[in-house]
């Protein structure tokens, strides 16, 4: 007798992983949209849900909620796409060139490079987030862990300026670390881009002798 059996189909679990990241990515972008055109409240989950082209279970299945959708759009924000959120910062290529630069000037131009694109990026994210926070706790904790984050990050940048021996004498690395949360802060972006209507390249370039000239020695001795 003949086996008319067909053979089973080997199960291919990469093409269900595709599918999942790519709607995961649509979804986190459509969540940012949604909350830049309609704010925090306006942005339900139905219409980010439409706006993604997936079945609203799909949303509440990609984050915690709307604040959890925030979080990760922020976090997609910063890192310049949803794709390269899950990526160290410290393996990123803008934070990677910033480490390896040997020179400690060009090290603080280099990272005061990096500020225009996050703040141009984010910084409408984070208005919403300022907006909805003043009455949502979650939204609060999240705004508090955002900057807690951002000044982890920059203190380990701190140590390492301290390690290569090149901050100015009087600057402790904790003092080095407040320095750079403070000028690069985006109240300082909003100010001097937003509304005094500097352009990206002056930003940059003041916040980098800025950092300069408050973080190293002056004329290069210590």
């Amino acid at each position: 007798m003949l086996d008319n059996t067909r053979p089973k189909r080997r199960y291919d679990a990469s093409n269900r992983r595709v599918r999942a990241s790519e709607n995961h990515a649509r979804i986190i972008d459509a969540a940012a949209t949604m909350f830049l055109k309609n704010g925090y409240v306006g942005a339900t989950i139905p219409a980010i849900a439409a706006h993604a082209g997936v079945a609203v279970e799909t949303v509440y299945r990609a984050a915690p909620g709307k604040a959890g959708l925030l979080a990760a759009a922020v976090q997609a924000a910063l890192a310049g796409g949803v794709q390269r959120a899950d990526v160290p910062v410290e393996e990123r290529d803008a934070i990677r060139r910033v480490i390896d630069e040997p020179d400690p000037r060009r090290q603080l131009h280099a990272y005061a490079a990096t500020q225009p694109g996050v703040w141009s990026r984010v910084g409408p994210l984070l208005r919403v987030l300022d907006e909805a926070a003043a009455g949502d706790d979650e939204l609060a904790k999240l705004r508090t862990a955002h900057e807690e984050q951002r000044h982890a990050g920059l203190h380990r940048f701190a140590e390492l300026l301290a390690e290569r021996d090149v901050l100015r004498t009087d600057i402790t690395t904790d003092r080095a670390a407040d320095i750079l949360w403070t000028l690069c802060a985006q109240a300082t972006f909003e100010a001097l881009v937003t509304t005094r209507g500097w352009s990206l390249s002056e930003y940059r370039e003041w916040l980098g002798e800025t950092l300069s000239d408050a973080l190293l020695p002056t004329g290069g001795h210590r």
